[in-house]
């Protein structure tokens, strides 16, 4: 069905809502926003889609509420809000209708539905509570400070809040699924790059670009450092262990950290160096063929730092 109406409930929102209307103001932009508790807006009909209200789960009706009694959950028993059903059973057609290519949207759905909508499911139904000194900057938290504060003398001013925390809350998703759809796309790149690498341990891109996920994929376990251009200089970069921290395959020489221009060159003895961080994640070089002698250095000193630690065990 097209609705002429999404209705969500009236008063203080939370992110479930916010985000269920980001997705269904795109498939339904012709569609009024209608904030309310009253029996006749939160009744089922065929003009309307009404979500985080209503006491009542049931698709064919087109409600999607989750503090009711027997209220749905997911395969694995996780509660969903209505963030989650509403991606549940139009996340693919926002996909769709966001252009990205047909062969793409199971593993985008999927990588979202994991990644961005079920920390806001658990986070609405009280199942996760973030601590520490960044709770407060979760994106669930963030939105509900757009919220008005409890003096706000004006009746519009909730509604008014809304809608402008809407916009906020688009720009998220929006961002959220463009980086996802562009990691695919940079699959297909890395994995050329990869079979054109072979054994070696230094793997060449044409520019920036996400890598890890495929060269995990890929299973290249024995890539240890990136070159790629940048605007003004080429990169030299680790890969990462593992998706979270900081430790990589291997750190770029101890030599070089924190050095830069002739510093640099006259330490590792290649011309065009010109930048090494001091946490020896990332360096730079003038040209491609400096950057890809660091590269191919460090690989020698990963390998002998690894002998000496083997013949040292």
């Amino acid at each position: 069905m097209i609705p002429d109406f999404l209705v969500t409930h009236s008063g203080g929102f939370h992110a479930d809502e916010l985000l269920s209307s980001v997705i269904l103001t795109r498939l339904f932009p012709q569609a009024r926003i209608v904030r309310s508790r009253a029996p006749e807006w939160i009744t089922p009909g065929e003009d309307r889609i009404i979500y985080d209200v209503g006491g009542a789960y049931d698709p064919a009706a087109g409600i999607f509420d989750h503090h009711q009694r027997g209220a749905p959950l997911r395969e694995d028993g996780q509660p969903y809000s209505s963030f989650g059903l509403i991606w549940k059973h139009y996340g693919r057609d926002y996909l769709a209708a966001s252009a990205l290519p047909e062969a793409h949207v199971e593993a985008v759905h999927g990588s979202f539905d994991a990644g961005f909508v079920l920390p806001v499911d658990l986070t609405d139904n009280g199942a996760l509570s973030p601590s520490g000194p960044l709770a407060g900057l979760t994106l669930p938290t963030l939105l509900e400070t757009l919220k008005p504060v409890f003096d706000e003398a004006n009746p519009d001013a909730d509604d008014r809040a809304f809608h402008a925390a809407l916009a906020v809350a688009r720009s998220f998703v929006e961002a959220r699924i463009a980086q996802s759809a562009a990691k695919l796309r940079a699959e297909a790149i890395v994995h050329q790059a990869i079979e054109a690498a072979g054994q070696g341990c230094v793997l060449e891109l044409p520019r920036g670009m996400p890598f890890r996920p495929a060269i995990v994929k890929a299973g290249a376990d024995h890539l240890l450092f990136v070159v790629h251009p940048r605007e003004k200089d080429w990169c030299v970069t680790g890969i990462r262990r593992a998706e979270e921290g900081f430790e990589l395959r291997a750190d770029l020489p101890a030599a070089w950290a924190g050095l830069t221009n002739g510093a640099l060159e006259a330490v590792c003895g290649i011309e065009g160096a010109s930048f090494c961080h001091n946490g020896r994640f990332i360096a730079a070089a003038r040209t491609r063929e400096a950057a890809l002698a660091m590269a191919e250095l460090a690989v020698k000193e990963a390998f002998s730092i690894g002998a000496q630690s083997n013949g040292g065990s």
